[in-house]
């Protein structure tokens, strides 16, 4: 077994590493809190003035409103936010990218914080039908010992855990939930800029899957266009950090040495994870330090895959290992993280990963996702109209508060754990 001080270690270290990041952030958000940013076309690519997009200054967005939320993106975030504003009377507008099933290498293990999050916003059934496998804790490896650590789940009922799936599964599920609901539009379209005047956000124009361009306007707008986010300037300060990349692969048919677990290699250089993402499927993301991985196209990758990485992993799924990276269907994709620094800007809010990203190694995007989303809606549901901008705006700035304390009282003893 590994020794109890290295274990204990192992978890402080992590446990002090996600607090840096989380005081930073909240003393960038203390720097900006009385900050008014002056949106223009001048100023930023994505935000347009209403005066010049359609000719003449509207005033009274009520009356010119096509919904009362527009959501920009339908991943996780964006999803379950637009089912539950719609669920709360909200008419929702959610523009998406590409509606077709995601096909990604990270979120798909969801903590017992977030499964909690997914039952207080009624979308626990997203996980069902989706082969999703249930998991109690992580094994941790290192130099051929290992030991196990257990959520702390005794004080739960006995549904409760963490779930591990397919994340494009799981996305199209909640995607279908909220496009069932009469008062939630969900299209496909790429958001091109947002809406500006007199420094309020209006809307979006988009392009939709005919490439025709589109404006569509309402009191709030709700980025939640991910990672890759090309609005996210407008309404923060991003400081995007890549620490490394990691490399993904699928072992088939493959037994872990401990069942209904995640599975942490405490390798050399980086750490190594393996988790069940079907009945018949295990995940396996090799972290590599830097920007820049082995070549895949060359050899180099099955070369280091094999040579640096096979080595340090447990006997029982070596075997799996080498044949998943026979196989060839190798993935890279970059690690990044981003400290939320918002402009508090009226009409507008960020989400999910366009607002704040952690290390994947901490397993907690979606679960401060879902958080923040019970956050938002707890807050805005006294607001019946959301077109009494003053008060929109004092609600909006209250969020970025509010979701502080949540995510120390709510995340930190499942995400780390």
């Amino acid at each position: 077994m590994v020794e109890s001080s290295s274990l204990l270690g192992w978890i402080l270290a992590s446990i002090l590493g996600l607090l840096g990041v989380y005081f930073y952030s909240a003393a960038r958000r203390n720097v900006e809190a009385n900050r008014r940013r002056a949106l223009s076309e001048e100023s930023s690519d994505s935000v347009r003035n209403l005066t010049t997009t359609k000719g003449e200054h509207r005033s009274g967005g009520d009356a010119n409103a096509d919904a009362d939320v527009i959501i920009v993106g339908a991943g996780v975030a964006g999803a379950a936010l637009a089912h539950t504003l719609g669920k709360d009377g909200r008419k929702v507008h959610v523009i998406e990218r590409d509606l077709t099933e995601p096909d990604r290498i990270v979120g798909e293990l969801l903590q017992p914080g977030g499964y909690l999050k997914l039952i207080e916003l009624g979308l626990q059934d997203c996980v069902e039908g989706i082969d999703a496998q249930r998991v109690f804790g992580y094994a941790l490896f290192k130099d051929g010992k290992h030991t196990q650590l257990a959520y702390p789940l005794e004080k739960f009922h006995s549904d409760v855990s963490g779930r591990s799936f397919h994340n494009g599964r799981f996305i199209q599920r909640m995607r279908e939930k909220a496009a069932s609901l009469p008062n939630v539009r969900l299209v496909q379209g790429s958001v091109t800029s947002l809406l500006e005047e007199n420094g309020t956000i209006k809307g979006v124009q988009y392009k939709n899957k005919d490439g025709e361009q589109q404006t569509a306007y309402a009191p709030l707008t709700i980025v939640c266009d991910g990672c890759f986010s090309n609005l996210r300037r407008s309404l923060c300060n991003p400081k995007v950090d890549v620490p490394s990349c990691f490399v993904g692969l699928v072992l088939e048919n493959c037994d872990l040495p401990c069942a209904n677990h995640g599975h942490v290699i405490l390798g050399d250089p980086s750490p190594i994870l393996f988790y069940p993402i079907s009945s018949t499927e295990v995940r396996c993301l090799v972290d590599v330090p830097g920007q820049k991985v082995p070549s895949i196209s060359n050899g180099e990758m099955t070369t280091y895959l094999k040579t640096v990485v096979a080595p340090q992993i447990p006997k029982q799924i070596y075997d799996s290992f080498v044949a998943a990276v026979d196989k060839g269907n190798i993935r890279t994709m970059p690690n990044r993280s981003m400290p939320a620094a918002p402009y508090p800007t009226p009409g507008a809010l960020l989400m999910g990963d366009a607002f704040n990203m952690r290390h994947p190694l901490t397993g907690g995007g979606m679960t401060v996702a879902l958080s923040d989303i019970v956050v938002l809606r707890n807050l805005l549901r006294p607001l019946k109209d959301l077109n009494d901008a003053p008060t929109l705006c004092k609600y909006l700035e209250s969020f970025y508060t509010l979701r502080k304390a949540s995510f120390l009282l709510a995340k930190i003893p499942f995400v780390l754990w």
